[in-house]
């Protein structure tokens, strides 16, 4: 059996994508430091004559519901994964019980007391805690204690089978030469064009190609759904918002814009009463009456003398700079605007806005009438939204909910949980429409809140079930998909003459493209197929280019490999390189003993 074991795990490159499956205690807080433990219910699997019940797989799928790994809409996928894991878990228990591996009392003792789910705030077990959460969780010290002695095994041998594996010295070396290799070669893409024959289908290899792909011409569980919708936006652009409010709106966002601002500033208590002061303010009041211009009369009079020579301007001013007296007086004013006579610590000032940053109002209208006419329709939206929600939940149609609030009732066609368009699309509209209450009962949806301005109840009026179609109903694609077939294998043929020709020395006119100095690392946009076949070619000996093809899903492309060159030494990367190399060939060691005991094991589906 070891040497079984060890030829699955010895091709590890080939499992990149698998993984290590370790035993982990951390998936659903403190329930998952144990797994079922007893239990009871129909036998559905019996994995060397022990049984796996109904009840335990029910656990573990609400176990990753709850937790919200997986959607409740995923529940059928889920159940037949979860399935697997528990005869996988169930395959390594008995292996490692049959392999003698053995924790003792006092390890688990240690190993508890060390969980921090048991320790209190100052990191010490808790016995009151352990009770605690064990009982809530429905387990009793000793199953929690035989369920985590079961773990550990599992885990212990992971883990020893893993680190039971190495590389040498010399095959990081290599392995690290090869990483940091560049080659250059030029490479060029056959097409159809490049085909003498026209491809024939004929009645037979559709129907080949229809049964070996059945799988390809399925259609999914489908639903035909009634809905309707509350549109905020739809409601607030049936409202007419009148010229003048808009431009008072257009004002009222004026009010707190930065602003460009002059003053006239006066001081007193010196040469002057603020009497005095007052009074020159007054006489320079009635000068801007009678037509003086501000800028002028700042010159003239104001005591700044810096902003004076400006006329009085002050430049652009937001709030929280100036004083709570000169800052209420100017964005009280309108552009064009003077003020009344305003004190502040420096003196007595004149102010005028000169300036307002907000953009024009044609510019801004649009915006401004959407703006009000959502403010007017909030109302009215409120409570049609109200409506909708109690007599969705009382009516047994949609279409008198529709009718009593005034909707339109939308029909869709067939659609899938992955197939929607438009707002049906949008996140948890399907999820809805597939859950029991909808799909089974017959009820109206809950309401859905698509977005802060829609509001959707669904209801279904026609399911059907997921069914592989019949072959007229899809020939369009089963011949697509025999003449892509076809076409594949004609190139490929294609690609073996045309290496072959260029191996003789044949002279062909080929338009190649350039790849220069390419590392495994950078493809230079080049497809993942052609860098790999180009990797796979041996060194060109002299000056003789080595010639190949790669496959690159529909496409074939001659390759042919000029140069080999060793590429720079990059110790981190190659360090990086080593440890995943490593990884990789524990994570291939781990699958394949699981895969050696899924083919030895007598798993019998109840």
């Amino acid at each position: 059996m070891l040497q079984s074991i060890r030829d699955r795990s010895r091709s590890w490159g080939a499992k990149i994508i698998i993984g290590a499956v370790v035993v982990t205690m951390a998936l659903f807080g403190v329930e998952s430091l144990v797994g079922l433990f007893g239990g009871g219910g129909d036998d559905i699997v019996k994995v060397n004559g022990e049984p796996i019940t109904r009840h335990q797989l029910e656990l573990e799928v609400q176990r990753a519901i709850r937790s919200g790994q997986v959607p409740p809409e995923q529940e059928r996928a889920l159940r037949n994964q979860m399935l697997d894991q528990l005869i996988m878990d169930r395959l390594l228990t008995q292996y490692a019980e049959e392999g003698g591996l053995h924790l003792s009392e006092e390890q688990l003792d240690q190993l508890i007391v060390t969980l921090p789910e048991f320790q209190d705030q100052d990191g010490r077990f808790s016995s009151e805690l352990f009770r605690n959460r064990l009982a809530s969780a429905g387990y009793t010290p000793l199953s929690f204690r035989e369920e985590l002695r079961v773990d550990m095994k599992r885990q212990q041998l992971q883990q020893g089978l893993a680190f039971s594996d190495f590389t040498l010295p010399a095959e990081q070396e290599r392995l690290g030469a090869l990483q940091r290799q560049t080659r250059s070669f030029r490479y060029h893409t056959l097409s159809a064009a490049d085909l003498d024959d026209e491809l024939e289908v004929s009645e037979e290899a559709m129907q080949r190609h229809y049964e070996a792909n059945v799988e390809n011409y399925q259609r999914p569980e489908q639903v035909r759904l009634e809905y309707v919708i509350i549109d905020r936006q739809q409601m607030a652009d049936e409202i007419e918002i009148e010229e003048q409010a808009l431009r008072e709106l257009w004002r009222e966002r004026g009010r707190d814009a930065d602003r460009r601002v002059s003053h006239i500033m006066l001081t007193f208590n010196g040469e002057r009463s603020r009497e005095e002061a007052v009074a020159e303010l007054e006489a320079v009041r009635e000068r801007l009456a009678e037509g003086e211009a501000f800028a002028d009369l700042a010159a003239e009079v104001s005591d700044d003398t810096v902003s004076a020579e400006q006329g009085g301007d002050l430049g652009v001013i937001s709030r929280g700079f100036f004083g709570e007296a000169f800052e209420d007086a100017a964005f009280a004013l309108d552009e064009g605007q003077v003020s009344d006579i305003v004190e502040t610590d420096n003196g007595l000032h004149l102010l005028k806005v000169t300036a307002l940053e907000r953009p024009p109002f044609e510019q801004v209208r649009d915006d401004l009438r959407r703006e009000a006419a959502l403010s007017r329709v909030a109302g009215e939206f409120n409570e049609r939204v109200q409506r909708l929600i109690d007599e969705s939940f009382a009516a047994d149609d949609l279409q008198s909910v529709a009718d009593d609030i005034g909707l339109e009732l939308h029909e869709s066609d067939w659609v899938s949980r992955d197939g929607a368009e438009g707002v049906l699309a949008e996140p948890g509209v399907m999820a809805e429409a597939f859950t029991a209450d909808v799909l089974e009962e017959g009820y109206n949806s809950e309401v859905i809140e698509l977005d802060e301005d829609r509001r959707l109840v669904l209801r279904v009026a026609d399911h059907r079930e997921a069914t592989v179609l019949d072959l007229d109903e899809v020939r369009d694609r089963v011949r697509a998909g025999v003449e892509s077939q076809l076409r594949r294998e004609a190139l490929i043929e294609l690609a073996a003459e045309r290496v072959e020709q260029l191996r003789a020395g044949e002279a062909n006119e080929i338009a190649w493209q350039q790849a220069e100095g390419v590392s495994r690392q950078d493809a230079d946009g080049l497809p993942e197929a052609v860098l790999q076949a180009a990797f796979r070619l041996p060194a060109p000996e002299g000056d003789e280019p080595v010639y190949g093809h790669a496959v690159a899903g529909d496409r074939v492309v001659l390759i042919a490999l000029d140069r080999v060159e060793p590429g720079e030494v990059d110790s981190e990367t190659e360090l990086f390189v080593a440890r995943m190399a490593e990884r990789l060939r524990a994570q291939a060691a781990i699958q394949g003993l699981l895969d050696d005991l899924r083919d030895q094991a007598d798993i019998e589906r109840l």
